[in-house]
């Protein structure tokens, strides 16, 4: 019996890795990668600069230059944009606009009897919405200053006013930290990122272990299987084969990525160092928050959930690909698995939106999602480990439900080979 488990296990296993497309399929997710890592390079070798500044020329007709370029630098800094270069210029508004390229500006600055400031913004199209707003809050609080200085008011009043005001945080619950107020934030931008090899591999995975199924029944080879061995272990070799082929393509992901970021490395690019800082900003973030010092706990249990929902969506998918007798069925059975997978990368996506949310603590538990969804809301500290562990438990218990009814359903569908009443026949199998 082992052996027949085996050689079935390696058939299965063999007929993946060793078919030409896996080949062309890698090959593509390592230049892909690769590509994805070192993408400012890339765009830097074709022209592009991610450390080039937007040139902004203001034409100032109110002796206003050097209030509207330090509540310019201030602003974009403070909104990490660094990229604006303010620069007073002599020319007319006509020359300008003769040879404006779309990554530059004009800022026209007039007095204003009423207003005090009177300011035209000239662009060649659209611009950044983060960067209007830096603008746009410059030349306000440019407008303010002039009114004050307008307003003959003390010169050390003045630099009081102007003076930052140090925001102090008090927080009733002890628990909480200021370090911790801006992880939401961090982690519904950064933590769906990090789920979404799961999410495109259980949605392979789904699609790997029914086309083989439905694969063997169309060509009627399941026939001469099931007269061999029995239809435990012919699923069961299904189900190993399957598994084993994702992590193995999950460790390829992992190794393009590690190529990926060493590429990265070598090619030591000046041009990339904006965007190195960038990514070196938002781990310190993320490091503030504490996360990194879960990590030990939360890796192994997640992981341990992962692998447990891997086992369901396969079980699941064999299931449910036995009964089918074409492609067109096998693709309206998984539909339902795939919108259940991409409900839950979504929810993850929003977990921070329903802090406190009872239902989402509910759906935490659910079966297929909670392998998504759990890990985004323990980091947010809306879930706790007892949580992760109760979730762990339902998927114990979903895998067993799967073996001791699901076998029943594959054992009648897999050498039947018409789609006439397949419902009734499914639940026909439950009963006996």
């Amino acid at each position: 019996m082992k052996n027949k488990l085996w050689f079935l296990v390696q058939n299965s296993f063999n007929r993946k890795v060793k078919n030409k497309w896996f080949m062309i399929a890698n090959a593509i997710l390592l230049v892909v990668l690769v590509a994805l890592f070192n993408i400012d390079t890339i765009i830097s070798k074709l022209g592009g600069d991610f450390n080039e500044k937007t040139k902004i020329y203001v034409i100032d007709n109110a002796n206003s230059y050097d209030l509207i370029k330090t509540n310019i630098d201030s602003f974009s800094k403070e909104s990490n944009i660094t990229n604006f270069k303010v620069i007073k210029t002599n020319k007319t508004k006509k020359e300008l606009k003769k040879n404006l390229k779309e990554s530059e500006y004009i800022i026209v600055l007039n007095e204003d009897s009423e207003d005090f400031l009177d300011v035209t913004l000239i662009t060649t199209g659209y611009i950044d919405t983060l960067n209007y707003q830096v603008l746009n809050t410059a030349i306000n609080n440019t407008k303010v200053a002039l009114a004050i200085e307008k307003s003959n008011i003390n010169p050390e009043l003045l630099n009081n006013i102007y003076k930052p005001v140090e925001l102090k945080r008090e927080y009733l619950d002890e628990t909480k930290k200021s370090e911790e107020e801006s992880q939401e934030m961090i982690m519904t931008t950064v933590f769906p990122i990090v789920i979404l090899p799961f999410f495109m591999l259980s949605i392979f995975l789904v699609q790997t272990i029914g086309s083989e199924i439905n694969d063997e029944k169309t060509t009627r080879g399941m026939e001469i299987i099931i007269s061999n061995v029995s239809y435990k272990i012919h699923f069961l070799a299904k189900i190993i084969a399957c598994n084993l082929f994702i992590f193995m393509q999950a460790a390829l992901l992992f190794v393009y990525s590690g190529i990926g970021f060493l590429v990265r490395k070598l090619t030591t690019n000046p041009v990339s160092s904006g965007v190195e800082k960038q990514i070196s900003n938002i781990l310190d973030s993320i490091n503030k928050t504490g996360i990194f010092e879960k990590l030990g706990i939360i890796i192994p249990i997640v992981l341990l959930l992962m692998i447990l929902t891997f086992i369901a969506y396969s079980l699941l998918a064999g299931i449910l690909a036995s009964m089918t007798t074409n492609a067109e069925d096998l693709s309206h059975l998984q539909s339902p698995i795939i919108v259940i997978s991409l409900a839950g990368y979504y929810l993850a996506m929003m977990a921070g939106v329903f802090k406190g949310a009872i239902f989402i603590r509910i759906l935490s538990y659910v079966p297929f999602i909670s392998a998504i969804l759990s890990p985004s809301l323990l980091v947010l500290g809306q879930v706790g480990i007892i949580d992760i562990l109760i979730s762990i438990l339902v998927m114990v218990l979903t895998i067993f439900l799967f073996v001791k009814y699901g076998l029943r359903i594959y054992k009648e569908g897999i050498l039947n080979y018409t789609s006439k009443d397949l419902w009734k026949k499914m639940f026909k199998a439950l009963k006996n």
